[in-house]
């Protein structure tokens, strides 16, 4: 890990219909970041990632990716949104799937692929320990197999920097512990963000850890604080341990 920005977000405001969705955001996540953002639902996190991706314009405040603008340098990027956004019925090979990754850089009306290509996608799927899959159909594959092609996806384009938004929600635990020790792996060579709500899972993986609740909160370390809990859940937390260390929620108090 450098001191060398990949991701650099001052003052981030975003609105919508009326209500603050992102509220002064400021974010810095440095190359080789393995970094994970936590929050409730509803409190902006998958709207940040979008922003940053450049899918989402920001009211106000500034976003550089490398030292330049979002939509300049996002071929560096991969992004995997959720698993629910996908239409895994579509009769795709797993290879197919994993080509389509790279539609964004093909020009013209007819976008066809080539051997360059080809071997991109068997690299990806190789690096997601999927590669005999690559002429399965995408629909008979498990959860797991599915996650991890979307992944290869993602890695089919060489990015530097890896988003992703809520990868373990449809996967057993088994197959959520095996993806963050493939993800542990991924994060010796690029930058990770990750969007989750595993709190205690992660802890052990990454290198920085940040709460949003429209507002983001952070020490720019792993360390998960009360005080950041608390801005984020408006709830008072405890910590307890289950093999990692890690902080859970208090229950509340019955509503009268």
């Amino acid at each position: 890990m450098t001191d060398e920005p990949v991701i650099e977000v001052e003052d981030l405001w975003l609105s919508r219909k009326g209500e603050v969705i992102l509220e002064g955001i400021n974010l810095r996540v440095l190359q080789g970041d393995f970094f994970a953002i936590i929050g409730p639902n509803g409190g902006g996190k998958t709207t940040l990632l979008k922003v940053i991706l450049g899918l989402i314009p920001p009211d106000r405040g500034t976003i550089r990716i490398l030292g330049g603008l979002p939509g300049d340098k996002r071929h560096l990027l991969g992004y995997v949104p959720q698993l629910r956004t996908f239409d895994f019925n579509y009769p795709l090979s797993v290879r197919e799937m994993v080509l389509s990754g790279l539609l964004g850089r093909k020009t013209g009306i007819f976008k066809t692929f080539n051997d360059a290509d080809y071997r991109l996608a068997d690299k990806a799927l190789s690096t997601m320990g999927v590669a005999h899959l690559a002429d399965r159909t995408i629909r008979n594959l498990s959860g797991g197999e599915q996650q991890r092609v979307v992944i290869a996806r993602a890695l089919v384009g060489d990015p530097k920097v890896l988003l992703l938004d809520e990868p373990t929600v449809f996967v057993d635990t088994p197959t959520e512990t095996q993806f963050y020790d493939i993800l542990g792996n991924l994060a010796r060579s690029m930058t990770i963000v990750l969007v989750t709500h595993d709190i205690g899972v992660i802890i052990s993986h990454v290198t920085k850890v940040a709460c949003l609740n429209h507002r983001l909160y952070t020490h720019d370390s792993k360390e998960l604080t009360e005080d950041m809990i608390q801005g984020a859940y408006k709830c008072p937390v405890d910590i307890i341990a289950h093999g990692h260390p890690h902080r859970v929620l208090r229950q509340h108090p019955p509503e009268e």
